[in-house]
């Protein structure tokens, strides 16, 4: 977390939440959501300004109960995310695989998975694990380096010389629970209020 955004904490520290105005889309698009957006169930806007990008990287993060926000100074910005808090970009890079998260950090694969609707998910081995979903543009070099069944439900995927990682299969309805995140903390909020 940034220093600046620390202090701002400390100096106001009751800064109500908020919901609904930020998500993170199936290709790992950081988006802007106004009353309309949310109103008509529209992802909003891709935020492209690339030194607010990298505020939102810094300060992304989850809270206790597995939502995930944006510390944006003294105020918590909690994320709508369409699928998964990490989306990943596979790479080859003179004949090396290599994985990164949205924000452009490495991540080091522990599981891979397969979807019920054929999405590519990763999981590492921190605890508690995270989750990313494949974009989808890199499905066809994970096809280059995978062995799937004829029903494309599990299989093999090559990572990297030696390492050999299983695909498992997941419903796609089970991946929040699984990995113990909150896909919709706006929808949260909501309920609580009913």
């Amino acid at each position: 977390m940034d220093e600046i955004v620390k202090q701002a904490l400390a100096k106001w520290p009751n800064v109500p939440h908020c919901t609904g105005w930020l998500l993170l889309d199936r290709r790992g698009q950081w988006r802007m959501r106004d009353d309309a957006a949310q109103a008509a169930g529209e992802l909003g806007t891709p935020i492209r300004h690339e030194a607010l990008l990298g505020f939102i990287n810094r300060n992304y993060e989850s809270d206790a109960d597995g939502q995930w926000f944006f510390q944006n100074g003294p105020q918590r910005v909690y994320v709508e995310l369409v699928y998964t808090p990490w989306i990943a970009r596979l790479h080859a890079t003179d004949g090396v695989l290599r994985l990164t998260d949205q924000a452009g950090a490495p991540f080091e694969p522990a599981q891979t998975w397969i979807d019920d609707e054929g999405g590519i998910l990763f999981s590492d081995d921190a605890k508690p694990a995270r989750i990313a979903a494949l974009h989808d543009h890199d499905l066809d070099l994970f096809a280059n380096h995978a062995s799937l069944d004829d029903a494309g439900k599990s299989g093999i995927f090559h990572w990297r010389d030696g390492v050999d990682l299983t695909v498992r299969p997941i419903a796609r309805a089970d991946v929040a629970t699984r990995f113990g995140f909150i896909a919709s903390p706006a929808e949260r909020a909501a309920a609580k209020k009913d």
